[in-house]
């Protein structure tokens, strides 16, 4: 709109740009031991990201001619130390082959904070526009964190595991794993695998497993919160992702975050025939109370729900909810074949193929919007159809490794499926066709420790489709949100890299 602008900031117009600076850091220390029949293995590794938020070419609105054009909005950080002991050893139980057994522990630290940006990039001025309402408050695109949204928490989870394998008889090799893991913001949690390979020959076998998964919810999750300060007819309501454990949150119906379970299966064939290997696997995960973020909740009912609960000046938002369970299904098809050529150096032929598909079995609800008219949707239909048809369902890549003394050269195709990027309603549904890249890379190995290589992603400087126009109003985003392989074109590199 004409009327966020100051003519005297910018004369033409503007366009503003989130400019985030990114830090990532990350160390890691290991040692390997023996003592008397067991070998150790520990380690201990730190890393963190920081993000912080600068908003370039903007302004804010309610400052009127005053205002910056340069915001620092805030930003947050994450960051982990574990500390991990390992050991593992065989004993002779009178199978058809030693007893493998593996044990190990492992503790650690996880910190989030968020921090708020300078009070103009999030506070109301109190000019107004043109047409006597007031000017939406902090920078435009990009409002910055409020002092009300710093978050500076912690937590440790401690975990303790053990694997079993061995052959039970010639042709049976069974395995068995489990972990239990205790956190200090939210509970404990046992979780196990089993699994077995029966070799009916040499060239043919079947391998199976069973398992359950756990994921407890991220410090981000329970504590992220941005708030944003929306005029509706003039009066001014605050729009905040909550915490789930917020008040007003709460009064939505939110509950704190539960952990996400799941129940894998797996089953496949491995076959040779000569020096040529073709593996098939097919599975099938489900997934229950996946933690999703809600809908964000404006409508008029919601806010005068609030309202009467003396939430005054809260015009809803939205919050980490858990209440979506996936069943995903598919098959991975493996077939390699290692080619001598003499003289002309060896390859490595590969082709791989995948499907997968992903239904939608439940959605969250509360019984405090389920009681509101009309009950706001805390899922819709886009995020649906994000699980169910946001990635492709097929993925096929062809690939040759080829080396010859010191030379070396990969050569890759990759095709992706097709994809929706689903609109509100279906007749704003959008279609991305499937395409295929080609990567290609060449090595030099200068010495046994030293390579030298250069190399192109993307060689022929594929796209995904352009977002039409009719869909794409504000013409921002020339291509759809939802490409499997980005939006960046072709990519050249050189990389130099020592091993020792």
């Amino acid at each position: 709109m004409q009327d966020q602008n100051i003519i005297s900031i910018y004369p033409n117009g503007y366009l503003p740009i989130i400019a985030p600076t990114v830090k990532d850091y990350s160390a890691a220390l290991g040692v390997t031991w023996t003592q008397g029949e067991w070998d150790f293995d520990a380690s201990l590794v730190y890393g963190k990201n920081k993000m912080d938020f600068s908003i370039e070419n903007t302004l804010n609105r309610s400052l009127g001619p005053t205002s910056k054009t340069v915001f620092n909005a805030g930003g947050f950080a994450y960051d982990q130390v574990t500390a991990n002991l390992s050991a593992v050893r065989q004993f002779e139980v009178g199978l058809a082959s030693p007893l493998n057994l593996a044990v190990g522990a492992e503790a650690r630290n996880e910190s989030y904070q968020l921090n708020a940006g300078e009070p103009d990039s999030y506070r109301n001025g109190g000019v107004l526009l043109a047409n006597g309402t007031p000017a939406p408050s902090g920078a435009q695109v990009f409002p910055g964190f409020r002092p009300a949204d710093e978050s500076d928490t912690s937590r440790r989870a401690y975990s303790v595991y053990a694997d079993l394998e061995a052959n039970v008889t010639k042709q049976f090799l069974a395995s068995f794993a489990v972990r239990g893991e205790h956190y200090t913001d939210f509970g404990n949690n046992w979780s196990g695998k089993l699994a077995g390979r029966y070799n009916f020959a040499p060239e043919f076998a079947l391998r199976g497993s069973v398992q359950n998964g756990f994921r407890a919810p991220s410090p981000q999750q329970q504590n992220f919160t941005s708030t944003a300060t929306n005029f509706i007819n003039g009066v001014p309501f605050d729009i905040t992702t909550f915490k789930p454990t917020a008040a007003a949150a709460v009064a939505l119906g939110a509950k704190p975050l539960d952990a996400e379970k799941s129940t894998n299966f797996s089953l496949g064939a491995v076959s040779k025939l000569g020096k040529a290997s073709l593996t098939i696997d097919a599975f099938q995960i489900k997934i229950r109370d996946r933690i999703v973020l809600s809908e964000n909740l404006t409508q008029a009912n919601v806010r005068n729900y609030l309202t009467s609960l003396g939430f005054i000046g809260v015009g809803g938002g939205r919050f980490f909810i858990n209440g979506v369970n996936t069943t995903t299904r598919g098959v991975d098809v493996v077939g390699n074949y290692p080619w001598n050529a003499g003289e002309a150096g060896k390859f490595d032929l590969t082709l791989a193929g995948n499907y997968t598909k992903t239904e939608v079995t439940k959605t969250p609800v509360t019984a405090q919007l389920a009681a509101l008219n009309p009950a706001p949707v805390l899922f819709d239909r886009v995020n649906v159809l994000t699980f169910e048809r946001g990635t492709p369902k097929t993925k096929f890549t062809a690939s040759g490794q080829w080396s010859l003394g010191p030379w070396g050269a990969t050569l890759r195709a990759t095709r992706y499926g097709s994809v929706l990027q689903p609109g509100t309603t279906a007749n704003l549904d959008f279609v991305l066709s499937a395409k295929t890249l080609v990567d290609l890379e060449g090595r030099y190995k200068i010495t046994s420790n030293l390579t030298a290589a250069v190399g192109a992603e993307n060689l022929f400087d594929q796209y995904p489709d352009a977002y039409p126009a009719n869909l794409n109003t504000t013409g921002n985003a020339p291509f759809g949100n939802y490409s499997p392989f980005g939006r960046s074109g072709r990519s050249i590199y050189a990389r130099l890299s020592y091993s020792l």
